[in-house]
């Protein structure tokens, strides 16, 4: 895969062909200086230069949260799963978490930059049947294990110890250094298109063809009190953590970083140790809570799940 979308582009911009078509992100608005490197020095030279700028951006998105003590869990009833229970006292040092979610455009560039492949086969068939849900701006679609890639990426190449955020650290960002806000919105309220998205108005159930809901570019709507935008609302979001439904009843109260190991599954003869998602997804308007825990395999995607990184 690594420089496939690069070349196609040359293709069509110093061929025969004057209207660049390809609509991924690293290449689809190119300034003068690297349309120039582009066409002299190549694909390799090209994404070298992109990813520089791309790791510059992500960094710069990081907001330092500074540690303290917070009661970790459900302390409002703002949810009905067992497993945001019990409530329980949690201590954090200080960390860094990107504002935003990680787009697809951003991810892509990761790829081809690096040649890495999807963990989920059946990525390319997703994104077939949906490819609206693939716009550069949007929230990349990823698994927990293509997640962790691209945030261990972005750690070597800015020299930072960068990784998935811990279950704790996503809680205590999303509520804003651990306020009792049930939603990570400006005022901790879910307000259709103000704080947040509306619920999307289609279903499973309509006739097809139907309009499938989709995300909004990272963003959209107002950040937390932190700065921090989208953790309710938006995509779910992979954390560190194996899953455990009763990791609360269990959990330190320094700096948890989740059970040994999680709750397993065997899917098409291969075991895997599901991981967290937290916060809710913008097929789920009311849902979308700051103390929302899900879980999924760590090797297969979801439309509904993206990530942020942290350190």
């Amino acid at each position: 895969m690594k420089y496939k979308f690069c070349k196609l582009y040359q293709l069509k911009l110093f061929g025969k062909d004057t209207e660049p078509v390809m609509q991924i992100a690293p290449i689809r608005r190119l300034s003068l200086a690297a349309a120039v490197m582009l066409a002299t020095a190549g694909c390799g030279a090209y994404y070298e230069y992109q990813a520089n700028d791309m790791v510059e951006r992500q960094m710069k998105t990081m907001v330092f949260v500074e540690g303290g003590e917070f009661m970790m869990g459900n302390p409002g009833g703002w949810s009905v799963r067992r497993d945001t229970l019990p409530v329980h006292r949690v201590v954090l040092d200080d960390f860094h978490i990107q504002k935003y979610e990680v787009t697809q455009g951003d991810f892509e560039l990761f790829q081809a930059v690096t040649g890495y492949e999807h963990s989920d086969k059946f990525y390319n068939n997703y994104r077939d049947d949906n490819p609206d849900r693939y716009d550069s701006e949007l929230p990349a679609v990823a698994s927990w294990t293509d997640a962790m890639a691209f945030c261990q990426w972005l750690g070597e190449m800015s020299d930072h110890p960068v990784t998935l955020p811990t279950e704790a650290q996503w809680e205590y960002a999303a509520r804003a250094r651990g306020q009792n806000l049930r939603y990570a919105t400006k005022n901790g309220k879910a307000e259709a298109g103000i704080t947040m998205a509306p619920k999307p108005t289609s279903s499973r159930y309509d006739e097809v063809p139907r309009e499938e809901p989709l995300p909004n570019p990272p963003g959209t709507f107002p950040p937390n009190p932190i700065g921090l935008y989208d953790m309710s609302g938006n995509v779910a979001e992979w954390v560190r953590d194996y899953y455990r439904e009763d990791y609360y009843e269990n959990s330190p109260v320094q700096n948890p970083k989740g059970p040994e190991t999680g709750l397993e599954l065997t899917f098409e003869g291969i075991t895997d140790t599901h991981r967290v998602q937290r916060g809710g997804d913008y097929r789920d308007f009311i849902g979308n809570t700051t103390v929302t825990r899900r879980k999924g395999v760590p090797r297969l995607s979801s439309e509904q799940t993206g990530f942020r990184c942290a350190y």
